[in-house]
């Protein structure tokens, strides 16, 4: 008979999974990718992360929370996030679930603390958000690259690794995690600015054709050092890494031939039969990789 905390951890990973299931049908799909040993604790991150965004993205506003209170409500997730991963255990079905990741993969506040900082900028109530290059650093930084290195923490735990190793995967996972979120602003657009009042990729207000060549060549390196690291994963890690690779790299390709206009117009996808060769690509590679 299972412990009561093994009970409860259970009912924990469901709450995560569920999270996820309703916010994210790619990211299930690619979840099934990992390796069995990483793919719940991946989760777990990702729906933490998940509710988090959705403070700041105006769930709360629509609650009917006005803007003092919308920011207590991340502050106090905040602290309930960190007080969990302090004591390995939470109320929050999600932050003790993530709790056990964190203990687990030894995720620590160094990572989560730059990304509830993120989080909150997008709480500023100082009219429409136009970021400048240093605050668009920090922001992606606390947004999307210390969440790949909480991955890359889950992927290498229980592994020795030389430090020349462990920075060329540190090095990979915040370049991956910064083009992900770079293509998604760019893929986002329309709503960032229309509903949102941001602009995180032109300190104007309005993204121009210059800046947009721009961010996409920053996008194709940043993807490149990325793809680098991916064979020094664990091979269990690679298949998935590899498809969000493809998907992205696929996302930036469309992304890149689409004028500006239109992308405040719409928003740009990859078609499910591509995201499927994609996938079906990417673990061919690694099959290949790794001689099997």
């Amino acid at each position: 008979m299972s412990s009561p905390l093994a009970r409860y951890d259970a009912a924990a990973h469901a709450a995560a999974n569920q999270v996820i299931a309703a916010y994210s049908t790619s990211f299930g799909l690619a979840c099934r990718l990992l390796g069995r040993r990483h793919r719940q604790h991946v989760r777990n991150v990702y729906a933490m992360v998940r509710v988090a965004d959705e403070i700041a993205d105006g769930v709360t506003q629509q609650a009917g929370l006005d803007p003092a209170a919308q920011r207590r409500a991340l502050d106090a997730y905040e602290q309930a996030t960190h007080a969990a991963m302090r004591a390995g255990y939470s109320s929050d079905l999600v932050l003790h679930a993530f709790a056990r990741t964190a203990q687990t993969a030894g995720i620590t506040p160094e990572l989560t603390t730059p990304f509830f900082a993120s989080m909150r900028t997008d709480l500023a109530d100082d009219g429409a958000a136009c970021f400048d290059e240093a605050a668009h650093a920090a922001y992606v930084y606390g947004s999307a690259e210390v969440v790949g290195l909480m991955c890359l923490r889950i992927f290498v735990r229980g592994q020795a690794l030389d430090e020349e190793r462990r920075g060329r995967l540190e090095r990979g996972a915040r370049a991956l995690g910064a083009a992900f979120q770079n293509i998604n602003f760019l893929r986002d657009l329309a709503d960032d600015t229309t509903r949102l009042g941001r602009s995180y990729l032109a300190a104007s207000g309005r993204l121009t054709a210059r800046e947009h060549a721009r961010w996409m060549a920053r996008i194709r390196a940043d993807l490149d050092l990325a793809a680098a690291a991916v064979p020094l994963l664990p091979a269990d890690a690679r298949t998935a890494v590899r498809s969000a690779h493809a998907l992205f790299t696929a996302l930036a390709d469309r992304l890149e031939h689409v004028g500006v206009e239109e992308l405040y117009r719409r928003r740009v996808r990859v078609p499910n039969p591509r995201k499927l060769a994609l996938t079906a690509g990417a673990a061919l590679r690694t099959a290949t990789e790794l001689g099997r």
